[in-house]
């Protein structure tokens, strides 16, 4: 990521007010940066996108790319994955097949089972996730952010960097950068990344790093959510998320 960084500040102490985010704390900007994204979400009915994940699963870090399809109401989503595990799809509909996943492989034996269904939380369906499917997207990825930023700012020892002119690939960003120097017990992760589409303030990527396992170590990566070639507001139906669509193969 290249970019212009501004060091905004780094306080420590005891925890701030429980009451709201402390006035004068470094996150209010960071915050309002979030909620920017989060009202730009809101206008955005569904979309279609190339989603890259990359997840700490135990203690291997994986990288999983599939096409993305998003309907906010009823929470709809569509999943075709590239790699690995080419041409599973996976579906998910708010209130339809029983709240639970519909899923088949492209290839290989399993292929043969034809489609399966799922409980969202199951072992079978979380394996190779950190989150269950009704967690994906742009927006859960924001509101996320703003409660891990909300529940930090009850505290010290917070550092801010905004990266204004960034690139994630051929997108003009804004990047906004938390960390904590020192391993709490309230700070889930020590360093934060979310990036904004300068353009449209919709949110495309955010990263989460762990603490090191010891000092001099660099910060593992846990979570990363990248969302290329955002297309917003197409107008999809119920029949996009339809396991009897042809174009699909459930």
């Amino acid at each position: 990521m290249l970019a212009v960084c501004f060091v905004v500040g780094l306080t420590h102490g005891l925890p701030a007010s429980a009451q709201g985010i402390p006035e004068g704390h470094p996150f209010v900007p960071v915050i309002k940066m979030a909620k920017t994204a989060e009202a730009a979400v809101k206008n955005v009915q569904d979309y279609q996108a190339v989603l890259t994940k990359r997840e700490m699963i135990g203690k291997e870090l994986t990288t999983t790319q599939m096409e993305i399809k998003v309907r906010h109401q009823p929470f709809s989503v569509y999943l075709k994955f590239r790699e690995p595990n080419a041409g599973r799809e996976v579906l998910y509909v708010a209130g339809k097949n029983d709240n639970k996943i519909l899923a088949h492989e492209g290839t290989g034996i399993t292929a043969m089972f034809g489609t399966v269904s799922l409980d969202v939380n199951s072992n079978q369906a979380m394996q190779g996730n950190r989150y269950p499917i009704t967690m994906i997207g742009i927006q859960n990825m924001t509101e996320k952010m703003i409660e891990t930023w909300t529940a930090e700012s009850q505290f010290g020892e917070c550092d801010v960097k905004y990266y204004p002119n960034a690139q994630l690939g051929n997108v003009s960003c804004r990047v906004v950068e938390t960390s904590h120097p020192t391993p709490r017990r309230q700070f889930k992760f020590s360093t934060t990344r979310l990036y904004l589409d300068k353009e449209t303030d919709l949110p495309i990527r955010c990263e989460c790093y762990g603490f090191p396992l010891k000092e001099g170590d660099p910060a593992p990566l846990l979570e990363e959510y990248t969302y290329t070639n955002l297309r917003t507001n197409i107008g999809f139906t119920d029949f996009d998320f339809d396991s009897k669509n042809p174009s699909y193969q459930f």
